[in-house]
């Protein structure tokens, strides 16, 4: 099945075409949208009225009027001159949604570039021509403007892609795949890089990680609260729903699904209250689920939208110019989103702590080891649980505050939403593995907690984990093991074990 694009996408549509290869048609609607469009700015073109970027100068020389023999080059003179990023290459997935989110842009039919260029980059993508992208270089304001250049540049036949696992200049690539390249005309150039689509592109593939990361984080934390022995009062329906925060609610349904019928939970001995971080796991990851929700909505609004300038009107034969290219509304979401994901973090580390301490571990040997002492068991997994965190918590100073001006301050607001996408993609990177070594700890606890057993999803968890990571019986070194489980952990593959038992979690 192709992903039919009519202006409207989910996230879940841009993942299956990033990630998933998934090809893409364009709505013959879009289509008509398009010509309709393109149609309105020909006209105005022919009777020599001043549009911006079509005609004039961009920024701050918006006020220059270009000759008509300019025009056509001045959309490929953009390109040049906005290519003009730095650092490694955007992953091919962030690159792919950053197409597909630009097409949809095209697909409502207000940018004014033509029909052919949008079915360049729909061609593109179907053959798997992904252009070399530099990481940095957006100030996220007048769209992506350096990244989304060096895209705009591939379809000329110029700058450099990607194509069946290697890197070549873009003509090659290209001829390879069989496409033409395109010239740009008037508006071609700056429609189509006039939008924050890799600020778009880098949310939509992090909202993805991050919900299945919030599942993996209840997961881990069941584990935890099995073999510590918790009060489980503290996760029932009643003590939410008389608070009413929907992420809470759904958090501590998740809880009790992933510890029911653990032998472990059956024990005597139980605190008539938990320390906060084995009670106070569903508002903490509930609220993070709420702000997921927000910030899924904030990216998803954005793939639906028109983010372009000018904006044409072809009903009111009318061209607006405005700022929706502005990545304030991504930026803030992901800034968010990183703030939520972080605050989990620290609660996994704690519990990680309760884990290891043998003053705190309800009867578990010291740092998890038989011989503490000679051995120093998962103990120095715990600092580097604490370096991700703190690492993570500086990681979570807002880049969306940071505005520095450009263009002769013509641009003197922008987002600088692209700083706040990579580092969110770092902090759920580094959070994956604070989620790993907690696993890690929990299951060589449930080890030790032997015969009793656990819940029959704990269990589901503790066997993928031993696919991968042995019982610690003696010292080792622990760096494998945590790499190694981080990319399980990613891959979901923990929760897919999970879901097995419990059935698809909320």
């Amino acid at each position: 099945m192709s992903v039919v694009v009519d202006g409207h996408l989910t996230v879940e549509q841009l993942v299956s075409v990033a990630r998933g290869m998934e090809k893409v048609e364009l709505h013959p609607e879009a289509r008509q949208r398009i010509n309709r469009c393109r149609s309105l700015l020909e006209e105005k073109i022919k009777k020599n009225e001043i549009m911006y970027g079509v005609n004039t100068g961009i920024g701050e020389l918006a006020n220059v009027v270009l000759t008509p023999e300019q025009v056509e080059k001045f959309q490929r003179y953009i390109v040049y001159s906005h290519a003009a990023g730095y650092g490694q290459p955007m992953p091919q997935e962030v690159v792919r949604g950053a197409m597909l989110s630009r097409i949809s842009c095209h697909a409502h039919g207000h940018s004014g570039l033509r029909l052919e260029v949008v079915e360049k980059l729909v061609e593109l993508l179907n053959k798997g021509v992904t252009p070399v992208v530099c990481e940095k270089g957006s100030v996220g304001a007048c769209g992506d403007l350096s990244p989304m250049s060096q895209m705009a540049l591939v379809l000329m036949g110029e700058g450099e892609a990607f194509y069946q696992g290697e890197r070549w200049p873009a003509r090659e690539a290209l001829k390879k795949a069989g496409i033409e390249p395109v010239v740009f005309q008037a508006r071609d150039g700056l429609a189509t890089i006039n939008g924050s689509n890799m600020i778009t592109a880098l949310g939509a593939l992090e909202v993805d990680d991050a919900w299945r990361w919030l599942k993996n984080s209840e997961i881990v934390a069941g584990m935890t609260l099995e073999v510590l022995n918790a009060n489980m009062k503290a996760y029932d329906e009643r003590v939410h729903k008389v608070r009413g925060y929907p992420g809470a609610i759904t958090s501590a349904e998740n809880i009790r699904k992933i510890t029911a019928g653990s032998e472990l939970l059956a024990q005597p001995g139980k605190k008539v209250q938990d320390a906060y971080s084995l009670r106070s796991i569903a508002q903490v990851v509930g609220a993070a689920r709420d702000s997921w929700q927000w910030a899924r909505q904030m990216i998803e609004i954005e793939l639906n939208g028109a983010a372009d300038n000018p904006i044409f009107f072809p009903e009111e034969e009318e061209v607006l110019t405005g700022a929706n290219f502005q990545g304030v509304p991504q930026a803030l979401a992901l800034e968010l989103l990183g703030t939520a994901i972080t605050t989990v973090c620290v609660l996994s580390e704690r519990r990680l702590n309760r884990l290891m301490n043998p003053n705190l571990n309800v009867g578990l040997p010291a740092f998890l080891t038989r011989g503490a002492g000679m051995f120093s068991g998962l103990m120095l997994s715990q600092y580097t649980s604490g370096a991700l965190v703190c690492e993570n918590r500086v990681l979570c100073t807002p880049a969306a505050t940071g505005s520095i001006p450009a263009a002769a301050d013509q641009e003197d607001f922008v987002s600088m939403g692209m700083t706040t996408a990579l580092k969110t993609r770092q902090i759920l990177d580094n959070a994956q593995a604070i989620l790993a070594i907690e696993f890690i700890a929990a299951a060589q606890a449930l080890d030790f907690r032997q015969p009793l057993k656990p819940s029959p999803a704990v269990e589901a968890a503790r066997q993928v984990i031993r696919k991968h990571v042995a019982f610690l019986d003696e010292d080792r070194p622990l760096y494998n093991d945590i790499n190694k489980l981080k990319e399980v952990v990613q891959r979901g593959e923990i929760l897919e074990a999970v879901e097995k038992v419990t059935g698809p979690l909320a």
